[in-house]
Order: structure tokens, then sequence, then C-alpha cells
């Protein structure tokens, strides 16, 4: 059966390869964008819905389709106020979930990252982790969560620190094995074809995927 796609965050680093690998899957027939501005890309099964992430509930009507993907995520360069960083990264996956799963929604995808924990005294993990928590308590088929580690891939915006953990993480990659491989760094197609693997199967449950389980995923030969 055809799927219908609502996708969040589809201007973002994973986003954007989930939205054209979602395009060219005979398995869906419609994706629909929910993000704050309209993009400029075009294409027959594609829609877009502009909202006000605030105000999520007054648009609760058209947030429909059998999967949702939610790839919502800033930074601290992008959002150094905390309150704002974790509207985003906490309360619109969130709100997005609730509202989905009421309308009739089974399956909720979330990235997530490596290390997220509730209980972390870092205010990034600590939020992934909280998230990670909470959306566990709605009442979905299934939750899937994704936890990559390093992204690589090509980015809008220059980060010099990530340029550099790129480079240094080619070098380690091939040394992490056995428990450590789920810290090796992983392309940001391989994380969006992982979520589109597991979004065409029947599970019921919840499943956490750390960054080697998705590079598993992505890997498999499927026919």
């Amino acid at each position: 059966m055809e799927k219908k796609a609502v996708l969040l965050g589809a201007s973002g680093l994973i986003g954007e390869s989930l939205l054209e690998q979602l395009l060219s899957n005979s398995h869906y027939k419609e994706v629909l964008i929910v993000g704050r501005k309209k993009l400029e890309r075009q294409h027959p099964k594609l829609k877009q819905l502009v909202v006000d992430f605030d105000k999520l509930n007054d648009y609760a009507l058209q947030i429909q389709g059998d999967v949702v993907f939610c790839c919502l995520g800033t930074t601290k360069s992008k959002t150094p106020d905390q309150v704002q960083y974790k509207k985003i990264d906490y309360q619109y996956p969130l709100d997005a979930a609730a509202i989905a799963q009421s309308n009739g929604t089974e399956q909720y995808h979330l990235v997530s990252a490596l290390g997220a924990n509730p209980s972390s005294s870092i205010f990034y993990t600590k939020t992934k982790g909280e998230v990670e928590r909470d959306l566990k308590a709605i009442p979905f088929k299934s939750i899937h969560i994704y936890q990559p580690s390093l992204l690589v891939g090509e980015r809008k915006e220059s980060r010099n620190l990530e340029g550099l953990m790129t480079v240094v993480m080619q070098i380690l990659n091939p040394l992490l094995i056995s428990g450590l491989r789920k810290y090796r760094s992983i392309k940001i197609e391989k994380v969006a074809l992982a979520m589109i693997r597991k979004s065409l199967e029947d599970a019921s449950g919840t499943f956490v995927y750390p960054s080697d389980k998705i590079e598993e995923i992505s890997s498999k030969s499927y026919k």
C-alpha cells in the first residue's frame, strides 16, 4: 500500500536528503512538508504546509499521514537562547507527535543524537533525552528513534570544527571496532535511507537505533 509521509525539518541536513529519497520512493504517494517557510522544491508528490510552530494546533486537521518523520533541530550558534532552543528540539517534535497520533498516524520517526540522556548535565544531550523519553508516552503503533554520531555531508553553512572532526573521524573510523562502532561518523544519506527502510516495515513497539545500527540498516541489501 502506498503511504503518505509528513516531514518536519525538510530544510535541515538529514531532512533534505530524506525529502529527496521519499519523493523518489515508489512506496510513498505523497509527502507533506510542515515548516516555517515554503521551499522552492517542486514535485508532483510534494505538498507544503507553512505553519507557526508555536500555534501548531491551529493546523491540526492538515497534519495527517501514515508516517511522520521529524528532523527538527537547531544548533547553539543558530539558537543561543536555551528557551527557544528547547522549543525547537523538544516542544515542537512532541506537539507534532500528539497531533499526528490523534489523527490516526501509526508511525513516528525521530532524529535524535548519540548520547541522548534526560539525566545528562549537558543541555544538548539532556534535551534530546527528554524528547525521547516523553515521545515514548504517546501511543503510536511504532516509534523509531535514530541516534546518529557525527554527520558527514554537504552543509549550507561552514562549520570549521565539524569540518575538522570529519577529517579526524576518517582516520579514526577504522579503529573504532566492537562496542565503539557506534561512534563512527555516518553519512547523512544513510540516516535518511535507514529511516525510510524502517518505515516500510510493519513493526509494533519502540525502537532505538544508535549510529552503528543505522549504518547496518542502510548498508543491508534489499530486494
